[in-house]
């Protein structure tokens, strides 16, 4: 089975990073989530990183604030997808964030959603995922078709 790994630098980017286990969860994919930092704990999560290939994992989601090394570190240690989730922040709303994660130089990818959009993060991780499984694609197709008939469900008058 194919894993996903939702990783976050700090137990208070958790709030934002459960929207991203509401999806997988509603989609059947099998993850799990950790605390580890780039600067706090970077043995602890290069051993981990190390491991993740040989555990089945296949894509890394990767939340981090302020100067928001983790996913570009996590992405300079491993060939798996990385996604960038960047965590709003007090000093400039998430735009410091935002702009480490998405910066990355040459060589080294990290795909970079919007400040604080974890929810899209997992759905990027499970298209990812669906590239090589039908049943889950199935599973997007119907997300999509209930997205689109909430909207054609509001009546405004």
């Amino acid at each position: 089975m194919d894993k996903v790994t939702v990783i976050m630098g700090s137990i208070s980017d958790r709030e934002t990073m459960e929207k991203a286990a509401e999806v997988l969860d509603e989609l059947g994919i099998s993850y799990e989530m950790k605390v580890l930092s780039a600067h706090r704990s970077p043995d602890l999560l290069f051993e981990y990183v190390a491991q993740l290939e040989g555990k089945g994992f296949k894509v890394i989601i990767a939340g981090a604030g302020g100067a928001a090394h983790l996913p570009g570190v996590i992405a300079s240690r491993t060939l798996l997808p990385v996604i960038g989730v960047p965590i709003e922040t007090k000093v400039m709303g998430g735009l410091d964030s935002l702009l480490s994660i998405v910066q990355m130089p040459g060589g080294v990818p990290v795909a970079t959603m919007g400040i604080g959009n974890a929810k899209n993060a997992a759905l990027m991780a499970a298209r990812i995922l669906a590239i090589n499984n039908i049943e889950l694609r199935k599973k997007l197709e119907n997300y999509r078709e209930a997205m689109a008939q909430k909207i054609k469900d509001i009546k405004i008058r």
